[in-house]
C-alpha cells in the first residue's frame, strides 16, 4: 500500500511538471535554434557575400517577428521580439550608406535606428526603466567594473590591430570621439543586450539566459574575423551580464563598454606605434 502511494505521487509530480519542462525545452530549443542562423547569417556576411548576409538577416528579422506575432499566447514571443533587435544591428551597419562620411561618425548614425529599436521593443514589452538596469546602484562596483574597459581595450588591440577612427590624437579628437564610442557604442549595445535581451532571456530561460546572451553578444563579433575575439568577447559578455543581473544596473558596464572601444579605436592604434 504504501509502495502503491509513493508510485501515485511520483506519478502525480510527473504529470504536474512534465508540461512545465517540456515549455522549457522548447522555449531552450527555439532559442538556439534562432542564435544558430544569426551565426550563419554572420559567417555569410564576412567570408562569403556581404549582400547575401544582408538579406539573411533582413529574413530573419521579419520571421523573428512574424513568430512572435504567431506566438503572443506563448510566454516564449517576449524572447522573440527581442532577438528581433540581432538582425536590426546588423542591417542598420551594412543597409545604411555610410561611405561619405568619416568612420568614426558611422557609430553615430548606426545608433539612431538602434536606440529607437530598443526603445520602442522595450515598451512593447513593458520593461521598466528598473528592469532595464537604467538606475544607479552599487556605485563601488560599478565603477571598479568601468576601469576593466581599460585592459579589454589593451586586449582587444593586441587581438585585432585595428586603424585609429581619427587622424591624429588631439584633445578635440579625443574628446568627441570618445563621447560618440561611449553613447553610441557602449550605452546603445548595453542597453540593448543587457538591458532588454538579457532581461527577457533571464525571465525565459532562466539562468542561462545570461550565457545565451553573452553567446548572441559574441556571435556578432564574427564580422571582425577572428576566433580568438569572439571568445574573447564572450567572456568579457559573461562577465557585463553577471555585474548587470546583480546590480540591476547599467552603468558600470555602459561604462566599461565604452572605454574599451576608446582604447581599442582611439588610443591603442597610436600608444602602440
Amino acid at each position: 500500500m504504501l509502495f502503491s502511494a509513493r508510485q501515485d505521487s511520483q506519478r502525480h509530480l510527473l504529470a504536474r511538471w512534465l508540461p512545465l519542462l517540456e515549455r522549457r525545452q522548447l522555449r531552450f530549443a527555439i532559442a538556439l535554434a534562432y542564435l544558430a542562423v544569426i551565426a550563419l547569417a554572420e559567417v555569410v556576411h564576412t567570408f562569403v557575400d556581404l549582400r547575401l548576409g544582408l538579406v539573411l538577416h533582413g529574413a530573419l528579422l521579419v520571421v523573428l517577428l512574424l513568430h512572435a506575432a504567431l506566438a503572443s499566447e506563448y510566454p516564449y514571443h517576449r524572447l522573440l521580439l527581442a532577438l528581433a533587435l540581432a538582425p536590426l544591428i546588423r542591417m542598420s551597419s551594412l543597409a545604411v550608406p555610410l561611405l561619405r562620411f568619416p568612420q568614426l561618425y558611422w557609430y553615430l548614425i548606426i545608433s539612431v535606428p538602434l536606440f529607437i529599436g530598443a526603445g520602442l521593443t522595450a515598451r512593447a514589452l513593458g520593461l521598466s526603466r528598473e528592469q532595464l538596469g537604467l538606475t544607479i546602484r552599487k556605485v563601488p562596483l560599478q565603477l571598479l567594473v568601468a576601469l576593466t574597459g581599460i585592459t579589454f581595450g589593451i586586449v582587444e588591440y593586441n587581438v585585432l590591430k585595428l586603424e585609429p577612427l581619427i587622424e591624429e590624437p588631439t584633445w578635440e579628437s579625443l574628446m568627441v570621439g570618445g563621447a560618440i564610442l561611449m553613447i553610441c557604442t557602449g550605452l546603445s549595445e548595453e542597453l540593448i543586450f543587457r538591458g532588454v535581451i538579457q532581461r527577457v532571456s533571464v525571465q525565459a530561460l532562466g539562468r542561462f539566459g545570461l550565457v545565451f546572451t553573452a553567446m548572441l553578444f559574441a556571435t556578432l563579433h564574427i564580422g571582425w574575423g577572428s576566433p580568438l575575439d569572439v571568445v574573447f568577447v564572450f567572456g568579457v559578455a559573461l562577465l557585463f551580464g553577471w555585474v548587470t543581473e546583480s546590480s540591476w544596473s547599467l552603468l558600470g558596464v555602459t561604462l566599461a563598454h565604452g572605454i574599451t572601444n576608446i582604447v581599442l579605436f582611439l588610443v591603442m592604434p597610436f600608444w602602440a606605434q
